[in-house]
C-alpha cells in the first residue's frame, strides 16, 4: 500500500523565520507527519529576509525558468530549496524578484501591509501547484497554514479541478489568529480572472478582506483545524457552522497526532462545497 502524500503549504516556517506559533507548526508538523509514514512535501515562500546562505537555499533551475501571468504581466517563477538535515526534510522555496525580494514578509518596516499581497497571494498559490507538477508529485492532502495561504482550496477546487493530478486531492485549512486590516487589492477578482472561471466565482473576491477570503478558503475545504486558542469569531462561527469536518485547537503536546489521525478522517470524507 503507498503511503499518503501529503503537501504543506505555510506561510511561516522556523528557522528561516523568527519563531511563532504558525512558524513552529510550519517546522514540526511535516516532520511528525512523515514520521508517522506519510510522504511530504513542504512549501513556502522565499521572502526577502531570509538570509540564504546562513540557510543554504539553492535554486533547482529544472524547476525555474517558466513565467506566471498576473493582471497581464508576466512574473518568472524561481524555485529554490532547502534542508532540514536533522528532520530529513526539504523545504521548497516560491521565489520572484517583483515580490519577494524585499526585507519583509507581509508588512513594511512601518508595518503596513504590502500594497501588492493579493498578486503576491496568487503568485505563491500559483507557483506552488506548478512546481508540483513539474516534480510529478500528485499529493492526496493539502494543508494549507495562514491566510496567505487561504487561496489554495479555490484554486485546488475550482481553477485546477480537472487537472488528473488534483482531481482526488483532499484539502485542509487551518485557520489561525492572524487577521489584516483593511481590504487585500480591490481588483484582485480580475487579477484572477482565467478560463473557466465565471463572474459569479470571481465575485467572491470582490471585497477581498480577511473574514471573506477565510470563508472562501473554508467553503472549498474538505476540513477545518482550528489553530489557534483565540480566533476571529466571524470566521470561527463561519467555520463551525459550515458542517465540514472540523477539529479543535490542540496544544503542541497533542497537535502531531490529532492532526494526522484528522488527515486519515479527511482523505475518507467525502467532500462537501459550498458552491
Amino acid at each position: 500500500m503507498e503511503k499518503p502524500k501529503v503537501l504543506f503549504v505555510q506561510q511561516e516556517i522556523t528557522p528561516y523565520l523568527k519563531e511563532s506559533h504558525m512558524a513552529h507548526i510550519g517546522r514540526y508538523l511535516p516532520q511528525g507527519i512523515q514520521e508517522r509514514k506519510k510522504e511530504i512535501r513542504t512549501f513556502m515562500p522565499r521572502y526577502g529576509c531570509i538570509n540564504e546562505r546562513r540557510n543554504q537555499l539553492h535554486e533547482v533551475i529544472r524547476l525555474s525558468g517558466m513565467n506566471l501571468v498576473i493582471d497581464n504581466t508576466d512574473h518568472p517563477l524561481i524555485i529554490k530549496v532547502a534542508s532540514i538535515q536533522s528532520a530529513r526534510m526539504q523545504i521548497y522555496f516560491i521565489d520572484n524578484e517583483d515580490f519577494f525580494q524585499r526585507k519583509f514578509t507581509l508588512t513594511n518596516k512601518s508595518g503596513a501591509y504590502f500594497d501588492d499581497n493579493d498578486e503576491r497571494a496568487i503568485f505563491f498559490t500559483r507557483g506552488v501547484i506548478e512546481t508540483v507538477k513539474k516534480l510529478g508529485w500528485s499529493p492526496d492532502l493539502v494543508h494549507c497554514n495562514g491566510w496567505f495561504t487561504s487561496l489554495m482550496p479555490f484554486y485546488l477546487k475550482i481553477v485546477i479541478k480537472d487537472n488528473p493530478m488534483f482531481s482526488d486531492t483532499k484539502v485542509v485549512y487551518s485557520i489561525y489568529n492572524d487577521p489584516f486590516p483593511g481590504q487585500l487589492g480591490k481588483d484582485m477578482s480580475k487579477k484572477m480572472k482565467t478560463k473557466g472561471l465565471g463572474e459569479e466565482l470571481l465575485a467572491k473576491f470582490a471585497g477581498p478582506d480577511y473574514e471573506s477570503i477565510s470563508k472562501v478558503a473554508i467553503d472549498y475545504a474538505d476540513g477545518i483545524i482550528l489553530g489557534d486558542k483565540t480566533l476571529h469569531k466571524g470566521v470561527e462561527q463561519y467555520a463551525r457552522g459550515s458542517g465540514k469536518p472540523l477539529l479543535e485547537y490542540h496544544d503542541k503536546d497533542t497537535y502531531i497526532d490529532a492532526y494526522n489521525q484528522f488527515y486519515d478522517e479527511v482523505l475518507v470524507s467525502e467532500s462537501v462545497l459550498q458552491q
